[in-house]
């Protein structure tokens, strides 16, 4: 199926064509069918069911509906009356037309019965005066009379030409359909109806509304016949599950999950459809109330200028956008259309320091009009942004199949859903080892910086992109490769087993101790005796880690070599022995003997029984029996 749409001034017969040319009548409102003035959206479709149309407005006051009419459509018939010529209305629908990016169809001369040949002849010149310029420029023209069938063969046949030749979306691309009507069944529920642009729906499948609600779909109709599944381009009606008429009206979009971002501020490139209209945006300047269409929706909306082709836009509402739309700004006041928009960033960065304007404007000149389809599209966006998310890049309508197959790139630092871009990962690894010299000058004390301090100092939002930068992977809490190392959460040097070497002030003061424990090894110094050489708790576990003492709990500090032989010790003890015989073995008193023993438990030296006695472990940890 193709789905046509029609455009020009009211009252030059676009629904007298349109039912000439299909049989139905696409005024289905008593008032339209009574003043002869169409005022909404008609439906119709050929016999062959090949091609739908749909019926647009022409009148001024229902532009907005007109838009909502055109957005999706493969191609346009511009009707112009032989007896009226290019109307204002004619121009508004054409700059509407160029801004939305159609590009085929057919220019189509109505009432041909009411002018001789020298004044179809001028119209036509005239419209292709107007058309000059646009992507419409060069559509082939055909005269018709509904009024007595002459010219509506050759009518369907150059239609038949034109459509022949655009190219058929992808069945498999996300779904997103702007709502245009929306009703309740009575015994079904809430029906809605749209042009399905691309994409496939099926019965059964679960769409999401712009604030990531999901509902159902119970079944679904092409062209007034149910169908098991319809592939865009088409006309259908989706009966949903799950939300009433009222949620999802003229304007909302149904899509597949995940694959938009629903935003009230994009950056967008600026295409001017008519120079003339430069001229009130000298300097930048643009009318304060304006309106944004895209789809079927209808958004008041800020423009900021970021320079003379590029803008932010605020909207008044969030709409659910993808990279590449195509949407206008109209200025409703002056019944004008300003500008087509092309969606260059959905999820554009806060403009927070002077000048971001101006360099956000340099970035997105680098931004294609249309993404490029495949892996690459994905990388470039990965690009431009350094860190995002898959989840994000699928939200911004890049394929789910691109995006895995860049978290794959082994050139691409991943972690669960984060990603790091390969420019964005070599700038930050020098920062790293920077930082971890920077931390041991700062703090000689400590090993290194734990990785969550990394972390914000390198802006990432997670621990394990920092271990992918130091060079391996976590596992099991330490780093495995690289030239740095994770030791319990801290990032050093691969090389520095220790930690960095004492400051001297620190490195007298664990002497002292080293030289009262030579005297009596498992005497352990008090805590006035830590207090008065300046060993504090940072000072003593950067002794620890530098294998000047070895902790044994809490205060309880001795020479490594006594730990070592804390076991060997009590070797000559009678087994079982108990906590007093340890004591007196290692000549201590039990503020030491009594976590000795537990860290000995610990690490198999010995093994308590439940009476408190212990029993010597053999060599290596394992108990004896």
């Amino acid at each position: 199926m193709h789905v046509v749409a029609t455009a020009g001034h009211v009252d030059h017969g676009k629904s007298t064509l349109l039912r000439a040319l299909t049989g139905t009548d696409p005024d289905r409102l008593p008032e339209e069918q009574r003043r002869g003035l169409t005022t909404d959206l008609g439906f119709v479709w050929t016999p062959q069911r090949d091609v739908a149309f749909v019926d647009v407005p022409g009148h001024e006051r229902f532009v907005p509906t007109m838009l909502a009419g055109v957005g999706q459509v493969t191609a346009v018939l511009l009707v112009v009356a032989a007896d009226g010529g290019w109307m204002p209305q004619s121009s508004e629908h054409l700059d509407a037309l160029a801004a939305l990016g159609v590009e085929r169809g057919l220019l189509v001369l109505t009432r041909c019965d009411l002018g001789g040949p020298e004044r179809r002849a001028a119209v036509v010149e005239q419209a292709r005066a107007h058309l000059a310029g646009t992507p419409l420029r060069g559509l082939p023209a055909v005269e018709v009379s509904a009024a007595t069938g002459a010219g509506l063969d050759a009518l369907r046949t150059a239609l038949g030409g034109v459509l022949a030749a655009a190219p058929r979306p992808d069945p498999a691309a996300p779904v997103r359909l702007w709502v245009d009507r929306s009703f309740t069944v009575r015994g079904a529920g809430t029906v809605v109806t749209g042009t399905l642009a691309a994409g496939t729906v099926t019965s059964g499948d679960e769409l999401a509304l712009p604030d990531g609600t999901r509902v159902g779909v119970r079944g679904l109709q092409s062209l007034d016949a149910p169908v098991p599944s319809a592939s865009g381009p088409a006309r259908v009606a989706l009966n949903l599950r799950g939300v009433p008429a009222a949620a999802v009206r003229r304007g909302t979009a149904l899509s597949t999950p995940g694959t938009v971002t629903t935003t009230d501020a994009v950056d967008v490139r600026l295409l001017p459809v008519d120079p003339v209209d430069q001229g009130d945006r000298d300097g930048g300047r643009w009318p304060e109330h304006l309106v944004l269409h895209l789809g079927t929706a209808a958004a008041p909306v800020r423009v900021r200028p970021l320079d003379g082709q590029h803008a932010r836009l605020s909207l008044a509402e969030p709409l659910p956008l993808r990279t590449g739309d195509r949407a206008l700004l109209r200025d409703p006041g002056g019944h004008r259309v300003l500008a087509g928009v092309a969606v260059l960033d959905p999820a554009p960065p806060p403009l927070r320091r002077r000048g971001a304007a101006r360099e956000r404007a340099e970035v997105l000149a680098g931004v294609p009009l249309v993404p490029v389809p495949g892996p690459g599209g994905a990388a470039a966006e990965l690009a431009r942004r350094g860190s995002t998310t898959r989840t994000a890049l699928r939200a911004l309508g890049l394929r789910a199949g691109d995006v895995e197959a860049l978290a794959a790139s082994p050139v691409v630092l991943s972690d669960g859903d984060h990603l790091l871009s390969p420019g964005a990962a070599a700038g930050l690894r020098g920062c790293v080892a920077g930082e971890v010299a920077a931390h041991q000058r700062e703090h000689p004390l400590e090993p290194g910086p734990t990785l969550e301090a990394l972390r914000r100092r390198l802006d990432l939002p997670t621990t394990g992109l920092v271990a992918r930068l130091v060079g391996g992977d976590l596992v099991g809490g330490d780093l495995v490769g690289g030239d740095l190392a994770v030791r319990d959460g801290r990032v050093v040097p691969a090389g520095a087993a220790t930690g960095p070497a004492l400051p001297p002030r620190v490195a007298e003061a664990v002497d002292a101790v080293l030289a009262d424990l030579r005297a009596a090894p498992y005497s352990a110094p008090e805590a006035h005796r830590l207090r008065d050489l300046g060993l504090g708790p940072r000072e003593l576990a950067a002794a620890v880690r530098a294998g000047a003492l070895a902790r044994v709990a809490d205060g309880i500090y001795l020479a490594p070599q006594a730990l070592d032989g804390a076991a060997a010790a009590l070797a000559g003890l009678p087994q079982p022995f108990p906590l007093s015989e340890a004591r007196r073995a290692w000549g201590t008193t039990r503020r030491v003997a009594v976590p000795l023993l537990e860290l000995l438990d610990r690490r198999g030296d010995t093994l308590r029984s439940p009476d408190g006695t212990r029993t010597l472990g053999r060599p290596g940890g394992a108990a004896a029996g």
